[in-house]
């Protein structure tokens, strides 16, 4: 046994060591281009955006082709040669998908780099930013798909698999899709998502009655920000099957309300005037609408209606509470015999 492996390292010896200066010498030449680019080229530009994001993948790949073209010009007759051309083979089908994978992540990157938020713009920029996200992660899972059919396509066993998996591929493909509709339909409702917009990246929505903002967008589900800083972990199957409200679909200005009970003794008037006071004073206001209405009444009080405007959900909440504790303070402080009684009347029998 001895004598074997003497032999096989004498005969490994030249082999292994062309091979492993050959991987040294590309990942040093690899490594001075990738510095030299990156010194003479801006951190923002496209090609250097591209680069970045698969410079480690792009070097194992390297690496791994000159890997595999030493051992395409070794013996054919040294020992482990054929095991070990596989391995290396596989290796670079999988350095290849991980390059890819970056590769199609780093063109979403580029996309929303390419469309920023600015004022006046911000829906389309939005509107790109979830249409790049859902394509981009659904071209990566082909990818992946694609690149672990054609690593396993390196074993024998699995080719000599081919005629009968193609015989029962009618079968084997029900099952198979029955299986995974759940991720199918997502998968979907997502590309359904993406193409007719029924939200996008930080829209505001209402859903299962939490105020919250759209954090992420995956291939399958959706994180919404709630208020308090929650998460809510929705399937994107979801949306398409139940109404949601959206409250930036169009634009962000947003309609709030303030209601007040009050006695019938309460004049409408000092109210108006007092509602328009705290909007004027207030930044949070954006001027476009402030409407007194007298809306609700029963047999103890009126109710009356403050609307008002402001530019997006987050200003519009604080200002409802900023004039609703405006207008309380308004009637305990000169009407507080008009808030709501209870009236009854003494019979003496």
């Amino acid at each position: 046994m001895l004598e074997a492996f003497e032999t096989g390292f004498k005969a490994w010896l030249w082999p292994g060591f062309s091979a492993i200066l050959a991987v040294v010498a590309t990942y040093v030449i690899f490594r001075l281009a990738l510095a030299v680019f990156r010194h003479f080229s801006e951190s923002r530009t496209v090609l250097r955006l591209f680069l970045d994001a698969a410079a480690r993948a792009l070097g194992v790949v390297f690496c791994l082709l000159a890997l595999t073209g030493t051992l395409k010009s070794a013996p054919a007759d040294l020992p482990l040669i054929a095991a070990i051309q596989q391995v290396t083979t596989l290796l670079l089908i999988l350095a290849i998908t991980w390059a890819a994978v970056r590769l199609t992540s780093a063109i979403g990157e580029v996309i929303v780099a390419l469309n920023p938020v600015l004022e006046g713009q911000w829906k389309r920029a939005r509107k790109v930013e979830t249409q790049t996200r859902f394509l981009v992660r659904a071209l990566n899972i082909l990818i992946v798909i694609i690149g672990f059919g054609a690593a396993l396509m390196t074993f024998e066993s699995v080719q000599h698999m081919g005629a009968s998996l193609l015989a029962s591929a009618g079968v084997g493909g029900l099952i198979l899709g029955f299986a995974a509709r759940p991720v199918l339909s997502n998968l979907l409702a997502g590309m359904q998502i993406a193409l007719t917009q029924p939200f996008r990246i930080d829209d505001v929505l209402h859903v299962q009655g939490e105020w919250c903002w759209v954090e992420e967008v995956t291939a399958t589900y959706v994180v919404l920000r709630v208020w308090d800083l929650r998460r809510l972990v929705i399937p994107l199957q979801w949306f398409i099957e139940n109404p949601f409200q959206n409250w930036s679909r169009n634009s962000a200005e947003l309609l709030g309300t303030v209601f007040i009970w009050v006695d019938y003794t309460m004049p409408v008037e000092p109210l108006r005037q007092e509602f328009n006071r705290l909007l004027a004073q207030s930044n949070l206001w954006d001027g476009e609408l402030a409407t007194v209405q007298v809306t609700d009444s029963n047999d103890q009080a009126m109710q009356v209606r403050f609307l008002m405007s402001a530019s997006n959900s987050s200003r519009n909440w604080d200002l409802r509470c900023a004039v609703r504790e405006g207008l309380v303070t308004f009637i305990q402080e000169n009407y507080p015999s008009q808030l709501p009684r209870l009236r009854a009347r003494l019979v003496d029998s």
